[in-house]
């Protein structure tokens, strides 16, 4: 049976590994929130997390502070995960990352303000089913 994405409602950043081809995981500290039954992540596209991703779709999560640091006896969940790029997708992780922290709302803003005047880096989203 799958864990409850709704653990990680009330958690502000979480260490999110992913695995490299030799099994060795990276973590990484991110924003992580809830859209239906999955959890998702918002990143730049080409990110180690997400060429990792493409050889091997598990992760873990452990709830973190926004240093990557993991306070002991953190719990750990796993999943499997997946990398949406098409703008739909990416449109609606951002709306479940934004609802979660407002903060997000001021860097998509931003963002809009300056397009066209920046290069910006293709997104990504993450999606993630916990196991």
């Amino acid at each position: 049976m799958n864990a409850d994405p709704s653990v990680f409602d009330d958690v502000q950043y979480v260490s999110l590994t992913t695995f490299r081809k030799t099994g060795v995981g990276v973590p990484t500290a991110v924003w992580i929130a809830r859209d239906g039954d999955e959890l998702v992540v918002t990143t730049i596209d080409k990110t180690g997390k997400v060429k990792r991703l493409a050889n091997n779709p598990s992760v873990e999560l452990r709830p973190c502070d926004m240093r990557g640091n993991v306070a002991d006896g953190a719990p750990t969940y796993s999943g499997t995960a997946h990398v949406v790029r098409d703008t739909a997708g990416i449109a609606a992780v951002k709306r479940a990352v934004a609802r979660k922290y407002p903060l997000a709302r001021v860097g998509d803003a931003a963002n809009k303000l300056t397009f066209g005047l920046l290069q910006r880096s293709p997104r990504a989203g993450i999606r993630i089913a916990l196991t």
